[in-house]
């Protein structure tokens, strides 16, 4: 078998992929699994099976789903790669036939202007009684969430006519999912497909809304009463990609783009321009009345270079956390207000504040992009009564994965529980699952459950509370 190359950092260390799926029955304990956790925290991100053809791009590698099962103060784990149709056709050749490197020239000419189902490696959602995974150029695929076997593609009942965003937003009070698709059925016009499926699963409204322009598009937020986009020029050319030119490039002159539109007809937007800023990840939004506050892990600039080749200075690359307060149907001024001072990325909240008023956020920390590391190797929880982050640090040759944050119980207030994490040791060349207090993270783990091989680091996760109908621990 062909080996990885040994001089891409997204191919070796805590990125180095995992080339077996495993079982691990009840993993080594150290302190002590809450007897309250019960249920799986699920991992997910890329994973190839082969060696790249050609550059090598995480965000097209074969995706992997990790399955933390925990119950009765003992944890199991299981892996297993999304069967794709793509992964299904190399593991039949024996070696990659699609590029990773987003040029489709790299593909072998065997699947030349072959249309896939995607990857599945970016992010997992629980909804209506499935597992999906997700990446944003592709419709779901749909995951049991016990063995992990691949299902099949998902379009919720053949009404989802094309691919769906990576990060749908579940609303609390009424179980609602929303989300949307960037380029639509391959619309590179700008467009943005809205949808919103009821707590049953069906899809029940869908609008399309004109951005100012074609952009990497990868997350959004949700308030009670409005959705709220950032357009960030970080703009898509067939035009440059025809011409050999990089078809994504930073553009800051077009500026930020900010869409809110209002939940009650989706057709009602309202589009605010601000500074040119890049955001990847929200962390949540909220409104009182038509006082909106939304905020986000924010950069001064995005890591590609402009039209020009001008590549931006590493500190506009630092995210930080941000909110930013619009007004809806008034004068449209906007308010920026830095949180903190502390380098972050892939945040997280309590679930059941997802678009309301809230009081925490959690992040992982301490590297990323605009330091010198590209791993993060701290957590922080957010306080945004106090304005503290507490952080905990997890050491020089660990590695954080996002954060999530799972109630002591349903009736817990917002902030008592415990936080998740799956940490990547690089002595060891192995991972572990750290469990925390979310009150006190600055304390270190509570409990940790150890695996004898990696969970490469990924994307996102979630956590699924157990059900009397859910597998036991074997």
């Amino acid at each position: 078998m062909t080996p990885f190359p040994a001089d891409n950092p997204y191919l070796t260390k805590g990125f180095e992929p995992v080339r077996c799926e495993c079982e691990c029955v009840d993993l080594p304990v150290e302190g002590e699994i809450p007897q309250q956790l019960s249920g799986s925290l699920y991992r997910i991100g890329p994973n190839p099976q082969f060696a790249p053809r050609g550059p090598y791009n995480p965000l097209l590698g074969d995706g992997m789903v990790h399955a933390f099962h925990i119950h009765a103060g003992r944890v199991s784990y299981r892996n297993r790669w999304v069967r794709t149709w793509q992964f299904q056709q190399e593991r039949s050749a024996g070696r990659a036939l699609f590029a990773t490197s987003g040029n489709p020239r790299d593909c072998d000419p065997q699947v030349a202007g072959v249309v896939t189902d995607g990857v599945a490696n970016t992010a997992l959602v629980w909804h209506a009684g499935r597992l999906l995974a997700l990446e944003e150029g592709h419709a779901p695929i749909e995951i049991h969430p016990d063995s992990l076997d691949t299902l099949g593609g998902w379009s919720f009942a053949g009404e989802l006519p094309g691919n769906m965003s990576a990060h749908p937003k579940i609303d609390p009070q009424t179980g609602e999912m929303l989300f949307f698709a960037n380029f639509p059925r391959r619309d590179f016009s700008g467009a943005l497909e809205l949808y919103v499926a009821e707590a049953s699963g069906r899809l029940i409204r869908q609008q399309r809304i004109t951005a100012p322009f074609a952009a990497l598009v990868h997350d959004f937020a949700i308030s009670r009463d409005f959705v709220i986009f950032f357009v960030c020029p970080l703009t898509l050319s067939l035009e440059r990609l025809r011409s050999g030119r990089p078809p994504i490039a930073w553009e800051p002159q077009r500026q930020t783009w900010v869409g809110i539109v209002s939940r009650s007809s989706l057709t009602e937007v309202c589009w605010l321009k601000i500074r040119p800023v890049m955001v990847w990840h929200f962390i949540n939004a909220f409104n009182e009345g038509e006082v909106i506050c939304v905020d986000v892990c924010q950069q001064e600039a995005a890591a590609f270079a402009q039209v020009s080749g001008k590549t931006a200075e590493p500190d506009a690359l630092r995210q930080l956390a941000t909110r930013w307060t619009f007004r809806w149907g008034g004068s449209p001024c906007a308010a920026e207000q830095r949180l903190s001072e502390v380098v972050c990325e892939y945040p997280s909240v309590d679930g059941r504040s997802t678009g309301q008023s809230y009081r925490y956020a959690y992040v992982a920390c301490g590297g990323g992009p605009g330091t010198p590391d590209l791993f993060h190797r701290a957590l922080g929880a957010f306080d945004h009564v106090t304005g503290e982050m507490r952080v905990y640090r997890a050491g020089e040759t660990c590695a954080v994965a996002e954060p999530l944050f799972v109630p002591r119980s349903e009736r817990a207030q917002e902030g008592d529980g415990y936080l998740l994490s799956v940490v990547f040791e690089e002595r060891r060349n192995a991972s572990h699952l750290a469990i925390f207090d979310a009150r006190r993270i600055d304390g270190g783990p509570i409990g940790r459950a150890f695996l004898d091989h990696r969970v490469p680091m990924g994307f996102h996760g979630l956590w699924k509370p157990r059900t009397p109908a859910s597998a036991a621990i074997r």
